[in-house]
């Protein structure tokens, strides 16, 4: 590929060293749970702002006051519908699912993991990767709100406490 236009690479270093602090300071005030990824929409958010970022970058139809506002916007909206679903607690139930308990001491729940669309072999993966060899010996496999897997052994079970929000249609 050849440089059509020389200028086109220092408008990249301009606008890539004027956006990206940029960014970093939009995030800085918008605090940790911008980037968090404990479920779909934050993850959405996540990757927008990435592809955002990208085409700021890399398109001379974006001007950079747009690629600001637009960033700006996406942690703006991100951040309001965070507080909305803290504030409020029906948004939490529309934004947010709940964590799934697709184990249950040592007996897996195949409807739910049917439901959830998690295979037998999925679970058992979590186990090895936290080094359980038996599933009779699990407490509880729960498929969190941003998809990944908590294993909580019998003996680490506790009063179970850490459980009370997760859904178990196995009961």
């Amino acid at each position: 590929m050849v440089l059509k236009n020389p200028a086109d690479l220092l408008r990249l270093l301009v606008v890539a060293m004027v956006v990206y602090p940029v960014l970093v300071l939009i995030l800085r005030l918008s605090g940790k749970r911008t980037l968090s990824k404990l479920n779909a929409f934050d993850l959405v958010v996540t990757v927008a702002l990435g592809s955002t970022l990208a085409t700021i970058l890399l398109s001379r139809d974006v001007s950079l006051v747009e690629g600001i506002l637009a960033l700006t916007l996406l942690v703006a909206l991100q951040y309001a519908v965070a507080l909305l679903g803290v504030r409020w607690p029906p948004a939490q139930r529309m934004l947010k699912a709940q964590p799934t308990i697709l184990l249950r001491d040592g007996q897996l729940r195949h409807a739910t993991m049917r439901r959830c669309r998690v295979t037998e072999g999925e679970v058992r993966q979590a186990a090895r990767s936290q080094g359980m060899g038996d599933l009779h010996d699990l407490a509880a496999v729960v498929l969190e709100t941003d998809g990944s897997f908590s294993v909580l052994t019998r003996s680490r079970l506790g009063d179970g406490s850490s459980l009370a929000d997760a859904v178990d249609h196995g009961r």
